[in-house]
Parts: structure tokens; sequence; C-alpha cells
């Protein structure tokens, strides 16, 4: 055993002597011996593969600017390049500056509406509906009392659960209305097997008079895409005119357009008082202007939020965390008010002594330079939410003017008369000379002519917000029914439109009115 085990171990030794010897003859750089016939084979060199580094895909939700995120989903492939489209694509580049009056008013609420629109995985065209709409404005009103950035009807508002009333409107609630119009769209594109053309021509114009089209083109043997069917020509178009705005945001570095970016993040918040607010209050606490809390609630009617429901508030998104502070330090203040219907002795001091208010409280809630009730009428009383503590009111609202030319108020046309100067027309209408000459380009010596059309712009009063409506007039039509329809004067419709000598209204005819959209919700 013994004997096996140092012939291996010779063997072994003997290999090792012959490896190093081989070794030591290829570092010195000889041949090696005879004896030995084995050749070492020369060493491979393997090289390294490249590897490139990753390129990381900034997606639609990691883009800066929110235009961004918006155009990355959108499929222009998908978009027809007929007359229509490009009518409206023209009109767009020829008119920059709308865009950029677009971006500034959607700069609070496109991130929450475009949020909405993915988190139920509809197309991103919706999202840009508010443009084609109403630009943008929360207060827009339409001559079809279409009220909000939707654009949406009193019976279609209430259809999808939005409440209106004399404190509140629920189509000009930004995250409401955004819901309800949503709603409606998916419905709409369920009713129509999932087209989105004559989904959005039914949201524009109402269902049935798309279903009559299709019906009345199957009989004549007609296609029944949208492009072929009978519309009325502000439906014909309303989807031209959103496939337009897609095709410029998407591609606005190629039509040489720059639309003022807005961040893609939250700029606004939802905060849950859960009781009836003064508006005045309410931004205190968050430490804003009156008219600025009231430009993110555009659906509140009067200077304070409705007194059992739909109370919540937006606020900026960095002003949540002062509200939220100053409401609880305050021991959640907010205020009470009631609309009071007035009785026979009622007095204001009666009234005041009745809710644990005074007097002038009453007086400003209802904008009264005097004492005067009227039986029958209804006024606001506010009162205390803790006994024996006063609601604290704030001030009138600031003013929130139309948005035009002028910046602020409405514009009235006055005819010169026999006998008028510039001082007697300034004295009548409340403004001054100054004024006058200024809006009209008018030298304080030049005489006035009889007939002489005179513009004259007109100041909304606090809290009012003002809207320039056309109406068409219609068979049946008269002043009255019009004003009472848009809680206007009939008076001021005479003078808005100069009918002071026309005794009868003509179907067709179109009137201009300035509404007060807080007046006209119910």
């Amino acid at each position: 055993m013994k004997s096996r085990f140092f012939l291996a171990s010779a063997l072994f030794l003997a290999g090792c002597q012959l490896t190093n010897t081989v070794e030591e003859q290829a570092n010195t750089n000889q041949e090696p011996k005879e004896a030995s016939t084995q050749v070492k084979p020369a060493k491979t060199v393997v090289t390294p593969p490249i590897v490139k580094p990753e390129i990381k895909v900034i997606t639609p939700q990691e883009q800066e600017d929110l235009w961004l995120r918006i155009g990355m989903q959108i499929d222009t492939d998908a978009i027809p390049e007929n007359k229509d489209v490009r009518h409206y694509r023209n009109w767009y580049l020829k008119h920059p500056t709308h865009l950029e009056t677009v971006a500034k008013r959607a700069e609070p609420f496109l991130y929450l509406i475009v949020e909405a629109v993915e988190e139920r995985n509809l197309p991103l065209e919706l999202a840009l509906l508010p443009i084609v709409e109403s630009s943008f404005d929360q207060f827009a009103y339409s001559h079809g009392r279409a009220a909000g950035l939707w654009q949406i009807t009193p019976p279609t508002g209430r259809s999808f659960g939005l409440e209106q009333n004399w404190w509140y409107d629920g189509r000009r609630d930004v995250v409401e209305s955004t819901r309800a119009a949503l709603d409606l769209l998916e419905y709409l594109n369920r009713k129509f097997d999932g087209n989105w053309q004559h989904a959005l021509a039914a949201y524009n114009t109402g269902e049935g008079r798309v279903f009559r089209a299709i019906r009345n083109n199957k009989a004549a043997g007609k296609p029944t895409d949208f492009w072929s069917l009978s519309l009325p020509k502000e439906t014909s178009g309303y989807v031209p005119k959103l496939y337009a705005v897609a095709d410029v945001i998407k591609n606005q570095k190629k039509y040489g357009l720059s639309i003022p970016m807005i961040a893609n993040k939250p700029a606004v918040a939802v905060v849950k008082p859960g009781i009836q607010m003064d508006l005045g209050m309410a931004a205190r606490y968050a430490g804003i202007k009156t008219a600025d809390l009231q430009k993110l609630n555009p659906a509140y009617n009067s200077w304070a939020t409705s007194p059992d429901k739909n109370n919540d508030l937006l606020l900026p998104i960095n002003k949540v965390a002062r509200f939220n502070k100053q409401f609880a330090a305050s021991n959640h203040q907010g205020m009470k008010v009631v609309r009071y219907k007035v009785k026979s002795g009622d007095s204001l001091s009666v009234l005041a002594k009745r809710n644990h208010t005074s007097v002038k409280q009453i007086q400003r809630a209802n904008n009264m330079n005097n004492t005067n009730i009227r039986v029958g009428k209804h006024i606001l009383i506010p009162v205390a939410l803790q006994d024996g503590e006063s609601s604290q009111l704030s001030t009138a609202l600031q003013q929130v003017r139309s948005q035009n030319s002028h910046g602020g108020g409405y514009r009235t046309i006055y005819k010169v008369k026999s006998g008028d100067s510039l001082w007697t027309i300034a004295r009548k209408q409340n403004v001054s000379i100054d004024q006058l000459t200024k809006w009209n380009g008018l030298s304080k010596k030049k005489t006035l002519r009889v007939g002489q059309k005179l513009t004259i712009w007109k100041d909304s009063n606090d809290g009012e917000i003002i809207r320039t409506v056309y109406y068409k007039i219609r068979q049946g039509d008269n002043l009255s029914t019009i004003a009472k329809r848009y809680k206007v004067k009939v008076a001021d419709v005479v003078k808005w439109n100069q009918l002071s000598g026309q005794k009868y209204l003509k179907p067709g005819q179109q009137l201009k009115l300035y509404v007060d959209v807080t007046k006209v919700s119910v």
C-alpha cells in the first residue's frame, strides 16, 4: 500500500517539475525542451462589450409643463386634415394672445381637470374642452343659459347632480362641474357606441338632435360620420375647433407658438370647513384677497357659502395649512346667515335682537343705506354661531368685473340729445368729464352733435359678475320676458340696445345684455 502511495507521489512531483520548466522557458522566450511535445495555446484577449448609458424616458406625468403632459397623450395622426380643422387652427395661430389669456385663466384649474380625465382613462383632448366652451372663464354665461367652464345648462346640471339655488350654482363649481361634465361625456360616448365625434357633437347640441341627423342620413343613403351630418353651424364647428386646439397645443413649437407654461403640479386643494362661511372671513384665514377667493370658488352667488351643504372651498395649495390653523384658532368660527321674509311688525332692530346680531351687520349683509324694510321682501340676517357672539361679516366682495377690452364693467351707448353737454351727460351718467373724453377720444372744447353716440363704461356693483350675452329674439318674445329670464330691467335692455323708438321686436334680431351671472342660477 505504501509503495503505491510513494509511486503516485513521485509521479506527481515529476509532473510539477515538468510544468515549472515549461513556464520558466516561456517566461525567458526560450524554446521548450525537445523532451516536451506539448505546445501551450496563446492567451485570448476578451474585449468587454460596450455598454450604452440608459436613456431615461420622461413620462407625460413627469413633465414639468402641464401642456406637454397633455400634448404627449394626444394622437394628432387621428386628426383629419380638412378645411374646417385648418380654418380653426389658422385662427388660433393668428391670435396667439388668446391662448396666452386662456393659459392664465386655466392655471389654477387645469391640473385637477387633467387628473380627472386621466383617472377615467379618457382621451386627453377632453381636458381642453373648456378652451372651446368658455375660454376657461369660470364665470362664462351663454345666451342658452349655459354656465361655467364646461358651459352646462340648468336641466343638464340637475340631471347630473349639480345643485342650483340662491346661494350656490354647481355649474360654476370647478370640481363638481368637471365631475358632471365627464359623467355626461362618458354617458354620451356609450350612447353613440364609442364614437367620440358624435358624443362631442351631442355634448354641444343634445343627443336627440345628433340621433335625428344620423337617422336622416341613413334614410337618405348617406354616410353617418360626423362630417357628413347636417347639424347646426355652431355644432359643425365644435369638433374641428377642439381638434385644432389639440393640434396647436401638441405642436406649438412646430407652429412657432409659445404658450405660457403651467406647472405640472397641483395649484389648488379642497378644504372642507363643514359650515357656512363668510368668504371675507375665509379669505382672511387663508391670507388672500376676497376677490381672489371668489375667483377660485365661482359657484357661490353671494358673499357666503351655502348654509347646509356645498360649503367646500378651493384654496391655493400653499395657503391650506394657514387656513386650517387660523380656522382652528378661531374655534371654527364661520358664520350663519338666514334668508328671511319680512313680516308685518318687523324692523331691523327687532330682527337684530332676535338673531343676536346688530342692525349694522344686517345692513352690510344687504348693502342697505337705511333701515327701511318692506313686508314680503327677503333680507339676509347673519346669525351668531355661538350664543352672544356676532358673526364677523366681511365687507362687500371686491369687484370681479367682466373681462373685455376695457378691463372692467360694461359698456353702454348714449345718444346725444338737444341741449346736452359733456357736463350734463357726465352728471346724468354718474361719470366724470375726463372719463367721457378719454373713452370717446374727445376734446373738452369740441361741441357735441345731436344724435352722436358716446361710449360710457358702467361699473358693476360690488360682488356682481357681469358677462355680455347676445340674445337672438325668437317668435313670441317680448322685452318683459327677456328681461325676466336674465334678471335685468326692461329699461336697461332698451338703453343697451337703443330701442327707445322701436315698437316691435323682430325674430332673429340680436340683443346685447349685461347679465350678472350670480343672479341667474335659478
